[in-house]
């Protein structure tokens, strides 16, 4: 369930009851006029089944109370009512199936932000897998597929291309082409280092590494990896199946392709340096066009069911 607070100018409170009266899954309607003081307005409060809470959103923004008034969404995350379990019984389709567009949108934007706290997560991500690169270590490349934040910006992309934000589209782009520039620049100067150290070698990156070879030889599989992890990324998000964003994370190979690339530019080997590029732009463009097609199935499925979130109007 979704518990919705309103402020609504009163010259529109009664469309807004009224819209969420009719509309089905909707319970624990509670209305307080005058109560809001910044803005002025009345206070109205309801929950929502989450299946049916994109539609009764898209219904209070069309009566411009996001602009002159004030929407607020929670998740509830446990409620005792018999009610609640009535609405959500009476919205169609499951929760974990349902999208808030408004919701994801508003997520994607904070995670495609370029910010330094993103700068810092994808230099650290690359340098480790650097580390893992150069020794060979399966361990250190997973970790830094897990520590690396760059699906954040790829959703941005997607969500994006499909709600028709060109804002939106711009920040993602950004925060990902400045994030992976911004990396394998750090990265390479970190190589050069390390081999100043005496901690990285040029016989490391040439010998024969059969855990992770693999970085800069794309193939098909490549793509097909990444379009899985893609549609697996984008449910997760939609769903809120948080969890599974990990193993999105370790199954596609960004982070360590632009280590591998900025270690092989370090000593001057361009022809694993190319191959690491052809890695990178491989695995964003399958998860990209996967993310663009799985949300464009789901918005068609969600306008497939528009016509069953009113209530019959009684006689």
């Amino acid at each position: 369930m979704l518990h919705l607070r309103l402020i609504v100018p009163p010259d529109r409170t009664d469309e807004a009851v009224r819209l969420i009266e009719r509309t089905v899954g909707t319970t624990h309607l509670v209305v307080l006029p005058g109560a809001a003081r910044d803005p002025a307005g009345d206070l109205v409060l309801c929950d929502v089944a989450r299946e049916a809470g994109d539609e009764l959103l898209h219904g209070i923004r069309e009566l411009k109370i996001d602009q002159d008034g004030s929407i607020a969404v929670e998740n509830i995350d446990f409620s005792l009512s018999k009610r609640a379990e009535a609405a959500e019984e009476e919205a169609p389709g499951e929760a974990a199936d349902a999208v808030i567009w408004e919701q994801l949108t508003e997520a994607t934007h904070e995670e495609s932000t370029l910010t330094i706290t993103y700068s810092a997560f994808m230099i650290l991500a690359t340098m480790i897998a650097a580390c893992g690169v150069v020794l060979d270590n399966a361990v250190l490349i997973v970790g830094a597929m897990a520590v690396g934040p760059e699906f954040g910006p790829l959703a941005g992309v997607c969500t994006a291309v499909v709600q028709r934000h060109p804002k939106l589209a711009l920040r993602s782009l950004s925060a990902l082409l400045v994030g992976f520039a911004a990396a394998i620049v750090a990265t390479t100067v970190f190589s050069l280092g390390m081999d100043a150290l005496d901690l990285f070698s040029r016989e490391q990156l040439d010998a024969d590494r059969p855990n992770t070879s693999f970085i800069w030889q794309p193939d098909p599989f490549s793509f097909v990896v990444a379009v899985l992890a893609g549609i697996a990324g984008v449910l997760s998000l939609t769903s809120s199946k948080s969890g599974a964003l990990v193993g999105v994370a370790i199954s596609v190979t960004t982070v360590p392709a632009g280590a591998n690339a900025a270690v092989a530019l370090s000593y001057g080997d361009f022809g694993q340096m190319w191959g690491s590029v052809e890695q990178l732009l491989l695995n964003l463009f399958g998860i990209m066009l996967a993310g663009v097609l799985t949300l464009y199935g789901q918005k068609l499925l969600w306008r497939t069911q528009r016509g069953h979130w009113v209530r019959p109007t009684k006689p």
